[in-house]
């Protein structure tokens, strides 16, 4: 891991305040990193103090003034050039996430490439920043609108995605000729710290205005700092949807935009006519991969009572072939949760749903061993539930997966929607009606809804968000991009008289 940390460019302490291109010195405290994985220190990192955060919003003002000026076609080259850069780096910087976030190995990578296809999807959208044009009713006049860039975009991310959920904002925002202040996570920020490092190359030899790519580095009072702050009038936030709810309220007391993207609660239904080799694949793997702590994770299984039994059975025979160690051994499955305060989140879970009358098919607890030093391996777990258990309306970070039977579709899309997130959904059947009928307006009441695959594994070309509690945001493809532009109307003129709207007549 030495040569790792050597090459992105992490040595035992780390500033943490960034303008792009330099690291500026600060006087707030050290955090330590400490990898879930073997409980071992990694390095430490600087906070951002109150002078610091002057500063680099100074910085960031400044830059975006020259960068809105930069052709869209232009910016969109730097990003190119970023997304080689990651290419280069990608075994490096995917073995840092596995090792301080905890994924697997082949999730670290694999979240290293959602980057890349990000960089090229923003190479792409620089070229086509499109707006409408209108007939007038007056005559000798045009209308069309344009976008033009916001201003200061502030980030905030969480541990589960210490890289992608960043560069799904920042890319499309550079492109659009915005400026980026990111405060990752305290509990992955090496990772942040390696991203500014790679693009830090990319940034001077292209002479990008220093300020364009910024980071901070704290805890929950810089968010919120962040988040009231008015010279940001766009800030996006990837958390719980406690942490959203605080974040959406100051933005919106100031006036300003938020893309808030929140917790997930996130089920397959299992219909009578589905394929249920393939099925248990998507279901396996959305409630164990990243060890459950995807805001995609599969929660609850919706599974018609004629193939409960049998489905039940495949997935216990599933979960005993699952291996949980070390992420970075490319044979394990599932590796540690972040911290031991998810761990405690997990077994309290564990504990609600025994007290409402939840019966275990696949035990759960802690792993112990001379292999998990750590504290943080626990072991998946599935649970036999009812759909109105007060915990099955909650979510838990953590590879819980509950279980429950439905008779008809029409029981089974209500059981789905009938909690307060809406991010991601799935349907397994192999009947047109049916997959027609959950994608309908009388269907799944989230963001994504999919047929045929699990509610985990999104794809960058489209937009990636949900509703209710899970904030309303939308990023990464399709017109994501409109968040991070204001819109404009304009009307020109070109004849020789002035008409105005409406037939209304004004003579002098």
């Amino acid at each position: 891991m030495q040569d790792i940390l050597k090459q992105l460019g992490i040595t035992e302490k780390n500033g943490g305040s960034s303008t792009g291109q330099q690291w500026i010195n600060s006087k707030g405290k050290y955090i330590d990193s400490n990898s879930p994985v073997d409980g071992k220190k990694i390095a430490s990192v600087q906070c951002s103090d109150d002078e610091v955060y002057e500063t680099i919003m100074h910085s960031a003002e400044k830059a975006f003034i020259e960068w809105r000026k930069w052709p869209s076609p232009k910016r969109g080259e730097v990003v190119r050039q970023v997304g080689d850069a990651l290419r280069k780096n990608k075994e490096a910087l995917g073995k840092l996430v596995s090792y301080e976030m905890g994924k697997s190995l082949q999730e670290g990578y694999g979240e290293v490439q959602e980057m890349i296809d990000i960089c090229d999807f923003a190479v792409g959208l620089s070229r086509q920043l499109h707006g409408l044009t209108m007939h007038s009713e007056r005559p000798g006049h045009r209308m069309y609108e344009q976008w033009h860039p916001l201003g200061i975009v502030g980030i905030i991310s969480a541990f589960n995605f210490p890289v992608a959920v960043w560069s799904w904002n920042a890319m499309l925002a550079w492109v659009c000729g915005d400026v980026c202040i990111w405060k990752a996570s305290e509990k992955t920020p090496l990772c942040a710290i390696a991203c500014q490092n790679i693009i830090a190359e990319v940034f001077k030899k292209n002479e990008v205005p220093e300020g364009v790519s910024c980071l901070v580095t704290g805890e929950r009072a810089l968010g919120e700092k962040i988040a009231s702050d008015t010279r940001i009038p766009l800030v996006s936030a990837t958390g719980s949807t406690r942490m959203g709810k605080a974040v959406g309220a100051a933005v919106g007391a100031r006036l300003g935009r938020s893309l808030l993207e929140l917790g997930g609660n996130n089920a397959i239904i299992i219909s009578r006519d589905a394929d249920l080799d393939m099925s248990l694949i998507g279901c396996v793997f959305g409630a164990v991969g990243t060890a459950g702590q995807r805001c995609t994770s599969t929660r609850r299984l919706i599974i018609h009572e004629s193939v409960y039994d049998s489905f039940k059975q495949k997935l216990v025979k599933a979960y005993g072939q699952l291996k949980i160690g070390n992420p970075l051994d490319e044979m394990n499955h599932i590796g540690p949760l972040i911290d031991k305060d998810a761990v405690t989140a997990y077994m309290d879970s564990i504990e609600k749903c025994r007290a409402e009358g939840g019966k275990f098919i696949v035990e759960g607890g802690v792993v112990e061993g001379t292999e998990f030093t750590s504290g943080c391996y626990v072991k998946p777990c599935v649970a036999e539930v009812e759909p109105s258990y007060s915990i099955v309306q909650h979510e838990t970070f953590a590879p819980i997966l509950y279980l429950m039977k439905y008779g008809d579709l029409d029981e089974a899309i209500a059981i789905q929607n009938g909690v307060p997130q809406g991010l991601s959904s799935s349907i397994m059947t192999l009947n047109l009606r049916e997959a027609e009928k959950f994608l309908s307006s009388a269907g799944s009441d989230c963001g994504i809804a999919n047929v045929n695959i699990g509610t985990s594994g999104a794809e960058i070309g489209g937009a990636f968000g949900g509703e209710k509690e899970t904030g309303g945001g939308r990023e990464s493809g399709s017109d994501a991009w409109r968040i991070y532009m204001r819109r404009q109307t304009n009307t020109i003129n070109y004849s020789n008289t002035l008409p105005l709207a409406q037939g209304i007549k004004f003579d002098l």
